[in-house]
C-alpha cells in the first residue's frame, strides 16, 4: 500500500464524503471507490445526525469489503450497539435507555433504516465487527483517545477480526468495570471534573449541561487546568453566560493519559473548526480529523505517507469553501 488517508467522522454525510473521496484520487469502479496506490482509514462515527445514513454505510461497506479502506468503531456505533443489546437484568430495558435524549441522538440511523427492520439488526451486526483500534505500523488510529492501558482491557475480549461479544456490551455499559472505563476513555476521551476545580458547569452542543471537561490528552506537556481542559469554542456556562477562561491551576494528575509515543496517532471525535491548528488539532505525533462536517464544516482526511513527524500541510478538506460550524 503506497498510503493512507485518514478520514474524519462522516455522521451520515454521504455526498461530502463522495466529494472528498474523489478530491482525493478515488475512483468508482463497478460500484466501489478505490484508490490504486491508496486505502481509506475511517475514525468512526459514520453514523446519527446527518441526512444521508444509509448511503453512508453501504458506500463505506463496500470500500471495506473490497479491501479499499478501513475503519474503527466511533461511539456512536457503540451506542447504536448499546441501544439494540437488551438488559439480561432487567425485562423490556437495553443497555442504553431508550429515552429521548438517546432516541433523539439516533433519530436519524433509526428513520432510515426503520427501527427493528432487518436492515436496522444486520447494520448493528456489522458495527460489531469495527475494531476499536488499529496499528497500522507506521501510525495508529482510534475514534477518540489512544491509550495503551485501556486497549489491554479491549483486547482481553475482543481478538483480532472477531466482533465484540454481548458480554462484553453489556459490561462495558455498566458504570465501575474496567470495560466500561475502556469504553469511555478510548471512544469519548478521557475527562475530568470541572466541580474538583471549582469551575462552572457548561453547556455542549446539544445543549446538555456538562460538569466533566474532555481532557487534551494529545498536550503531553500539558500540567495545568487551563492547558489540559477542553471547553469547546463559543461554550456557555449553565446560566446562558460566556464560558470564563480557565485558571492556571496545577492538576498534573489529570495528565496520566498523555500521548508521548513517537508513532502517529489519529484520531476524530472532537468537533474541531477548520482551518487546523498546530498544537491543538496537530502535534508532532497527533492527528484530529473531525471538522465538524454534520455542523457546517469540511469533511476532512489526512494524507499520510510515511512520514515519522506530522505536518499540517498533509491535511485535504471538501469543500474548500465551507465555513467554521457556528458557536
Amino acid at each position: 500500500m503506497g498510503g493512507y488517508d485518514v478520514i474524519g467522522d462522516v455522521h451520515g454525510c454521504a455526498d461530502k464524503l463522495e466529494g472528498l473521496l474523489k478530491k482525493l484520487g478515488y475512483e468508482k469502479r463497478d460500484g466501489v471507490y478505490r484508490h490504486p496506490g491508496r486505502q481509506a482509514i475511517f475514525v468512526g462515527d459514520l453514523i446519527d445526525r446527518g441526512g444521508q445514513q444509509i448511503e453512508t454505510l453501504v458506500l463505506v461497506r463496500a470500500m471495506i469489503e473490497s479491501g479499499s479502506a478501513q475503519t474503527v468503531m466511533g461511539n456512536h456505533e457503540f451506542n447504536a450497539i448499546s441501544f439494540a443489546t437488551p438488559n439480561p437484568e432487567i425485562p423490556g430495558e437495553f443497555m442504553r435507555s431508550h429515552n429521548d435524549k438517546n432516541r433523539k441522538q439516533h433519530k436519524e440511523f433509526m428513520d432510515q433504516v426503520q427501527l427493528f427492520a432487518g436492515d436496522y439488526a444486520q447494520w448493528i451486526e456489522w458495527f460489531k465487527t469495527m475494531p476499536i483500534h488499529l496499528d497500522l505500523g507506521g501510525f495508529r488510529v482510534v475514534h477518540a483517545c489512544w491509550n495503551d492501558k485501556q486497549i489491554e482491557k479491549v483486547d482481553q475480549w475482543i481478538a483480532s477480526g472477531t466482533p465484540m461479544p454481548v458480554e462484553f456490551v453489556i459490561r462495558a455499559n455498566q458504570k465501575g468495570t474496567a470495560e466500561h472505563e475502556a469504553i469511555e476513555v478510548l471512544l469519548k476521551g478521557p475527562e475530568l471534573s470541572l466541580t474538583k476545580y471549582k469551575q462552572p458547569n457548561f453547556k455542549d452542543k446539544d445543549d446538555h449541561v456538562r460538569s466533566q471537561a474532555r481532557i487534551r490528552w494529545w498536550n503531553a506537556n500539558g500540567t495545568t487546568l487551563q492547558e489540559l481542559a477542553e471547553i469547546p469554542p463559543g461554550a456557555k456556562t449553565s446560566g446562558g453566560s460566556p464560558y470564563p477562561p480557565l485558571p492556571s491551576i496545577d492538576c498534573q494528575g489529570e495528565a496520566d493519559y498523555d500521548y508521548k509515543d513517537p508513532k502517529p496517532a489519529f484520531y476524530g471525535h472532537y468537533w474541531r473548526r477548520w482551518e487546523p491548528e498546530e498544537g491543538q488539532d496537530w502535534t508532532s505525533n497527533t492527528v484530529c480529523v473531525d471538522f465538524s462536517a454534520v455542523k457546517g464544516g469540511p469533511l476532512v482526511a489526512y494524507r499520510w505517507d510515511g512520514e515519522a513527524k506530522i505536518s499540517g500541510e498533509n491535511y485535504v478538506e471538501f469543500p474548500e469553501t465551507s465555513t467554521s460550524p457556528p458557536s
